[in-house]
């Protein structure tokens, strides 16, 4: 059995988080060290196909479900708390209700239950257009990757997937086969009926668009002891967008 790749960084209770589609724990470091200095043992996990995570052809929200469970009893952790950015939103959702009883308090960022349709045609095209025998650097990848991505935040983050594979070949760092191949399992909903009773907290961003207000009552039937927050000036990428306030509402619900 392969077990997901994290760095742990700090001492005191669990607090695991699960990176967005294109992420990697990484992507979390500065939060992680503002946690573990307000006593938690925070595990900043790369899921499959992504980071230095194992590859598999198959991808979805079941296997990544099972993931977790076996890097939960791998680590022989108990009452974890969960927080997930948007596809890690996703796999903290359904491990919630698939086992509650391993989760204490329960934070989902920038995602709602529903299903969304699928979506990232312009970023897939951008990183299947690399060749790394041709744009051999991260500055000729980034060229190559503006045709379709003008946003530079976008390009930025996708860039940090970049590194060396050998000392003349670069690489990413995500199974980029598998992810074009199952893109569609990305937006996937919660399945109906299932429900998580612990508490939980969804934060959205103002700016965001990926909790709307019609969300509202499908979270509420998922996650009947929830509430959801609004981190203000911040998109999808809200706590890179706006970290302090992002930092300041998870913390809060977190040692209430």
């Amino acid at each position: 059995m392969e077990v997901l790749h994290s760095k742990i960084i700090g001492e005191g209770k669990p607090l695991l988080i699960l990176h967005g589609y294109f992420g990697m724990g990484d992507n979390w470091k500065s939060h992680a060290n503002k946690f573990a200095e307000d006593g938690y043992e925070v595990h900043l996990i790369d899921q499959r196909n992504h980071g230095r995570s194992f590859q598999t052809e198959a991808f979805d929200y079941e296997l990544m479900v099972g993931d977790l469970y076996n890097y939960i009893q791998h680590h022989t952790l108990e009452k974890v708390d969960l927080l997930g950015h948007s596809m890690g939103g996703k796999t903290v959702m359904l491990f919630a209700t698939e086992y509650p009883e391993l989760v204490n308090k329960l934070i989902v960022a920038d995602i709602s239950p529903r299903m969304y349709p699928p979506h990232h045609h312009d970023i897939l095209a951008a990183l299947n257009s690399i060749d790394f025998n041709v744009q051999n650097s991260r500055t000729l990848v980034d060229e190559k990757l503006a045709e379709l991505i003008p946003e530079v935040g976008i390009r930025q983050f996708l860039l940090k997937n970049v590194y060396r594979k050998t000392k003349d070949e670069l690489a990413f760092r995500f199974n980029l086969k598998s992810l074009t191949e199952n893109n569609n399992e990305v937006g996937v909903a919660l399945p109906s009926f299932t429900i998580f009773e612990g508490e939980t907290l969804f934060l959205r961003g103002a700016n965001s668009g990926y909790i709307s207000k019609e969300d509202e009552p499908l979270i509420q039937a998922h996650f009947p002891n929830s509430e959801i927050k609004t981190i203000a000036n911040a998109g999808h990428w809200l706590h890179a967008e706006n970290p302090t306030d992002f930092y300041k509402k998870a913390i809060q619900f977190l040692v209430k």
